[in-house]
């Protein structure tokens, strides 16, 4: 089974590079409101694309769906979504909602014009889960690891996967007879907790979409077009080989799979949660300006920063623990 596969750019070029290697959905990101809040003291990134950036990557599209992510329900609602729908949304993604009543305010506003996605990643979200999907119009949900690990407290947003969370959520959503998919997954062989580990997690759960990590085909740091789309098709082309292979697996493969998630992520969180506490040691080591009698002030300085740079250095899981994001 092949997932839908999204990328998120305002780029029109690289949308072009991400259809013509097989990504089904090119991702246009609006949402700002209460985001750099949430999350602004997190390794992401806010996109701050814009309605002219819809048009700009609809105008090179033909056979990948356009999805928009506009803000939480808000008073101007109404007419963002008008907007985007008008510049040419096939799908409208409504993300950081908590009842049914904005579920289905949602619904109301883009009123069949465009497919509704819904962005399950708050823990009210999930408690009021079976009286949002009584709202009639959802046609898919995507479950955002990145907020909703934040709004349970946890280190890493794959506990979620680990813990079981996102399994019980997925039959949830399966029961009620909707395509969903959770998180993002990197190249294949990157990441401390590896793509192909989160695939076949994306395969047993019977997941049919998931997000390409935005440092998927190096856009950010590669300014040459040509190697870009080298990139994009050739690690789309593993993805989807991957995919075929896992169907050929039997219920041991995955079994096994499921466990090494298991005990990766929890890895990770635990040198997340050390990294935590060390970062409050380091505040009581060094957050206090009073020299001791007889220390020079010069050394005293030094050996505060050196004492939290050193701690720092040990503690800090590297960035691509968090690649599959």
């Amino acid at each position: 089974m092949s997932m839908n596969l999204m990328y998120i750019t305002r780029d029109p070029g690289i949308a072009k590079i991400a259809q013509a290697s097989g990504v089904d959905w090119i991702f246009v990101d609006l949402e700002i409101i209460g985001k750099h809040d949430r999350q602004g003291h997190l390794d992401t990134v806010i996109s701050g694309h814009t309605l002219e950036d819809v048009r700009a990557v609809r105008a090179v599209l033909d056979t990948s769906k356009l999805l928009v992510r506009v803000n939480p329900i808000h008073s101007k609602s109404p007419r963002e979504i008008d907007d985007v729908i008008e510049a040419g949304a096939d799908i409208v993604m409504l993300p950081f909602f908590h009842h049914r009543q904005e579920v289905a305010e949602f619904v109301e506003a883009v009123g069949g014009r465009a497919k509704t996605c819904l962005l399950l990643e708050t823990p009210g979200a999930v408690e009021h889960l079976d009286e949002i999907l009584t709202v009639e119009g959802i046609d898919y949900v995507h479950i955002g690891l990145n907020d909703l690990h934040l709004g349970y407290g946890l280190p890493f947003m794959f506990d979620l996967l680990a813990n079981g969370t996102v399994e019980h959520l997925m039959q949830r959503l399966a029961q009620a007879g909707l395509p969903c998919g959770f998180g993002g997954i990197a190249r294949l062989g990157h990441g401390d907790l590896p793509a192909e580990a989160i695939i076949a997690e994306h395969h047993r759960m019977g997941s049919s979409m998931a997000i390409l990590s935005r440092s998927f085909c190096m856009a950010n740091s590669e300014s040459d077009l040509k190697q870009i789309e080298a990139l994009f098709l050739h690690e789309v082309a593993r993805i989807r080989a991957y995919e075929e292979f896992l169907t050929q697996q039997d219920e041991w493969f995955f079994e096994d799979n499921r466990m090494t998630v298991g005990r990766v992520v929890g890895e990770i969180s635990a040198r997340r949660a050390a990294a935590a506490a060390a970062k409050v040691a380091v505040a009581g080591l060094t957050g206090g300006n009073e020299v001791p009698v007889g220390f020079p002030q010069a050394a005293f300085s030094r050996m505060r920063v050196s004492v939290a740079d050193a701690i720092s250095r040990l503690v800090t899981v590297p960035d691509e623990a968090t690649e599959s994001a």
